[in-house]
């Protein structure tokens, strides 16, 4: 798409590998604290999750919650990918993971992005029933933490919604510099998809495409670019300052976190949805980034995060 590429491109992958290691068979995962129950006690499951930070912490909350009501939990998170993680889940070798409302229902049950209902409940109850209609699969213990695509700038710019970074586009093209990844600049929900929905152009020589992770050193910066894209629950965004564009067309689709499974596994263990409704219920965007922010810039390893907040948040003891 002769994007500039004025900017080294990092490869995240050995991050989120040394990640996954450490939360894989880690040490304490909080399980027979003060707190404890037997709600589970005699069951086993296997909890997976995708590769990057926030699932990886997600994985070890459940991990910890189950274990904590007396279940034998065996630890499979960090697997590379949706496509992965959810075979994983269809063919029994996990039993359970936190998967996105917006995946759902693009990604795996392969509905047209444009289409997707722009409220949260809807989108979740119209993902449930496909999925559970198609597949067997359960979808529960929705959040309200939406992680999906964002812009985001300096509080310096002014700017404040995709409308007005519009508007900046068209007046200023040179002060409205964008960093993207290579993913979001090609797919049609990502910047094609933006451009036409908010009716602006902005001139390739102003993109820069980048691995996400440059979008915090460039943005506070701007160079080479003064607005970037990022996940809406990433904790780099609090911890660099930065402002995200409010998407008052709403055109990204939601990406609303909630547990799924196969239905035979949550009717045959009905009291998993006693453990997990009420910690679903406390799991917010701001909670995510906060939770991201530890591990991503505080370096906290993820088992160690997600037992803090369990404790926190009475949900085992210390």
């Amino acid at each position: 798409m002769g994007y500039s590429k004025k900017a080294a491109r990092l490869t995240a992958l050995a991050a989120g590998v040394t990640l996954a290691v450490a939360a894989c068979g880690s040490g304490d995962s909080g399980g027979g604290g003060a707190g404890s129950t037997d709600t589970l006690a005699g069951k086993s499951f296997t909890v997976g999750s995708k590769e990057f930070t926030e699932q990886l912490i997600l994985g070890q909350i459940a991990i910890q919650a189950l274990e904590n009501a007396g279940a034998t939990v065996d630890d499979q998170t960090g697997i590379t990918g949706t496509t992965n993680v959810r075979k994983a889940l269809e063919t029994d070798n996990i039993d359970m993971y936190w998967e996105y409302t917006g995946t759902g229902w693009a990604d795996i049950l392969g509905n047209d992005v444009a289409s997707a209902p722009t409220d949260d409940k809807a989108l979740y109850d119209a993902v449930a029933k496909q999925d559970l209609d198609k597949n067997g699969i359960k979808w529960l213990a929705l959040t309200s933490a939406n992680d999906t695509y964002a812009f985001a700038t300096t509080q310096d710019t002014g700017v404040t919604t995709l409308s007005q970074y519009a508007d900046l586009v068209k007046s200023d093209p040179t002060s409205a510099s964008m960093c993207a990844a290579a993913e979001f600049l090609d797919r049609k929900d990502g910047w094609p998809g933006l451009e036409k929905a908010y009716g602006f152009s902005l001139p390739n020589d102003q993109i820069t495409e980048v691995d996400l992770g440059i979008v915090f050193t460039a943005v506070p910066k701007g160079d080479p670019c003064k607005f970037g894209e990022v996940f809406a629950t990433d904790g780099r965004i609090p911890a660099n300052n930065l402002v995200v564009l409010d998407d008052d067309k709403n055109f990204f689709v939601k990406y609303d976190l909630a547990m799924t499974m196969k239905d035979s596994t949550l009717k045959d263990n009905p009291e998993l949805q006693s453990v997990l409704d009420p910690i679903a219920a406390k799991i917010t965007t701001e909670e995510l980034q906060k939770l991201n922010s530890q591990v991503d810039v505080d370096g906290l390893p993820p088992d160690a995060v997600a037992k803090k907040w369990l404790e926190d948040n009475g949900f085992i003891g210390g």
